[in-house]
């Protein structure tokens, strides 16, 4: 079994407690509220944002015997770079204001599950990234697309409102393959033991994140 089956297999448990948060259970059955979708992507602003940040920082630590990884991280960030100034669009967009949203706070559990990955690059292994990575672009290749076209049409926004969610269904499918070859690579028993510790972490805080959000009846 290669090291991205692994990874898919041995994160599940984890993985079904984000799918399990009310706010991604409400939404998949078509309820769904402006507050709560503003509150995402606020707190989708305040992670997004350190994407890159934290890509750099993973490619600042890479070993001498992992410089090929430098080629796969300038890419993604080439791919991520300015992708929270979308979310901003989306929250113009949906009737919010895009200047209070970049100058507002995150919530506690956002604000934790940043704190947590630049930790674990820095501190633990910086391919602690790369179980970010898996947890973010492994959900959103199968629920942002549908989620953002029930936002759409449970609160009759149009398609710019949600440019975040559409471009990260579309782009991610693409990711993934690129993504499993770059794990499949990855031989070091440590290394991948680091990469399934930070995707199980990810996985609970992201969740938390999801959990975070106001559920008012719509």
């Amino acid at each position: 079994m290669g090291f991205f089956d692994r990874l898919k297999l041995e994160t599940e448990t984890e993985r079904q407690y984000l799918l399990g948060a009310p706010a991604i259970v409400a939404c998949m059955q078509g309820e769904v509220t402006r507050e709560r979708y503003l509150a995402f992507l606020h707190n989708a602003y305040h992670h997004v944002r350190h994407t890159v940040p934290l890509m750099m920082a993973c490619g600042a630590r890479l070993r001498d015997d992992q410089e090929w990884l430098c080629q796969a991280l300038t890419e993604y960030i080439a791919e991520e770079y300015g992708h929270h100034e979308w979310i901003l669009d989306d929250i113009a967009a949906c009737g919010g204001d895009r200047e209070a949203a970049r100058l507002s706070a995150p919530n506690f559990e956002t604000e934790t599950m940043v704190v947590c990955a630049y930790d674990s690059v820095q501190r633990v292994n910086p391919l602690c990234l790369f179980g970010m990575i898996w947890v973010l672009e492994g959900t959103s290749v199968n629920l942002a697309t549908p989620m953002a076209d029930l936002i759409r049409e449970t609160l009759s926004l149009p398609a710019s409102a949600c440019r975040y969610l559409y471009s990260h269904g579309e782009l991610d499918q693409d990711h993934l393959k690129f993504f499993e070859d770059l794990m499949n690579r990855i031989e070091d028993p440590a290394d991948q033991q680091d990469i399934l510790h930070a995707a199980r972490r990810m996985y609970r805080l992201y969740g938390d994140m999801f959990r975070s959000l106001p559920m008012e009846a719509a």
